[in-house]
């Protein structure tokens, strides 16, 4: 049997190719350049392919497996350009959908719900979840050490809420510092459990974070899409 080694192979495929074709081209260092160069590769080793089968020896042909071997090298370069133009298309699908988002957030008046809340001197407005057998909610506000510095019976009922910055005690909150918001709610004298507020803010930024898609916002709370909620006018 003759097989034509790889120095013959390319020689070959060499002598086959045009003119045009032999020029060299400069390689790519930005993020299509591993695109071209697959595809490059895949087209070189088609020339070799053709010209190895072309000048085998009609006595002593090309061994099946080998050729087996050769062409599921060939369905795998073939795999590979393929599945980076996909990839290619779906980053580009997925960035579209980001912008789009975005344009449709920004700007708009939405709850996030977070136990710790920034204060920046300004109200902070919430409001929360309360099941539907709840029949009071005690809300206690604490400094980042733990330490209560408000409490304040609120009205199943209202919509929304507001806290001042002041504690009971007659002194202010600092803006910049974090505070921990705890809503506890009762069936009577039954205690029911503790809820978070759902603070509302306004829409900043849009963003991902391990593939997810997050909101900033004025208040400096951010959140994925199960945290955020649109406020309707």
């Amino acid at each position: 049997m003759s097989v034509i080694n790889a120095a013959q192979a390319t020689q070959i495929a060499q002598s086959a190719q045009s003119p045009q074709s032999n020029q060299t081209t400069s390689s790519q260092q930005d993020e299509s350049g591993s695109t071209q160069f697959v595809g490059e590769e895949f087209n070189n080793f088609l020339k070799l392919l053709t010209a190895q089968l072309r000048h085998q020896d009609p006595l002593s042909p090309l061994d099946s497996t080998q050729f087996v071997e050769q062409l599921a090298s060939f369905s795998t370069l073939e795999q590979q350009v393929q599945s980076n133009t996909s990839l290619k298309s779906m980053a580009s699908m997925i960035g579209d959908l980001h912008s789009m988002f975005a344009s449709e957030w920004l700007g708009q008046s939405v709850t996030v719900e977070s136990s710790w809340v920034p204060y920046s001197g300004d109200p902070v407005d919430f409001s929360f979840d309360a099941p539907n057998e709840a029949t009071a909610a005690v809300l206690t506000i604490a400094n980042s050490f733990g330490e209560a510095v408000y409490n304040d019976r609120l009205t199943i009922n209202d919509e929304s809420k507001s806290w001042d910055g002041r504690f009971s005690n007659g002194g202010a909150a600092a803006s910049g510092e974090i505070y921990q918001f705890g809503i506890d709610l009762y069936a009577g004298d039954t205690f029911l459990g503790t809820v978070a507020p759902q603070v509302l803010t306004t829409v900043t930024d849009v963003g991902t974070e391990n593939g997810e898609l997050r909101i900033g916002t004025s208040s400096s709370l951010s959140g994925d899409l199960g945290q955020v909620r649109r406020v309707t006018e």
